[in-house]
């Protein structure tokens, strides 16, 4: 189980990193506001918020990761402890997508289901 954890944190965090290169570098690029479905004046309004919050997104990666490199090479209490820090904090965020913008279901679960697999994995693992 300790594997699949491993496997569902990495690519939580890959996940993570790929939408703070959105939010925080290419925002107002064709491709990223296709994605989020903003128009250039949108994008432009909203350019300093994105870059923020793709940094929080960018800081629960990697806690998650160092979570999952300790747990590689050390110590499982300070590893599971960063994994359901981050990886429950990636989950949570997604919650709250899911709950404010119901329209953005499809994004809200392609956002918190990775972390929540590892989520539930890393538990079973130490269990």
């Amino acid at each position: 189980m300790r594997i699949v954890a491993l496997i569902a944190v990495a690519v939580a965090v890959l996940l993570h990193v790929y939408i703070f290169t959105m939010e925080s570098l290419t925002w107002t690029s064709a491709r990223t506001r296709a994605t989020f479905g903003l128009s250039q004046a949108q994008a432009e309004q909203t350019r300093e918020l994105a870059y923020n919050q793709g940094f929080y997104n960018l800081f629960l990666a990697i806690v998650a990761a160092v979570g999952a490199v300790i747990w590689l090479v050390g110590d499982q209490g300070i590893a599971v402890a960063l994994i359901l820090a981050g990886a429950g904090s990636m989950v949570a965020a997604g919650l709250v997508l899911l709950l404010s913008s119901p329209s953005k279901a499809k994004a809200a679960l392609i956002q918190l289901t990775p972390p929540l697999l590892g989520v539930v994995a890393t538990v079973l693992a130490v269990a």
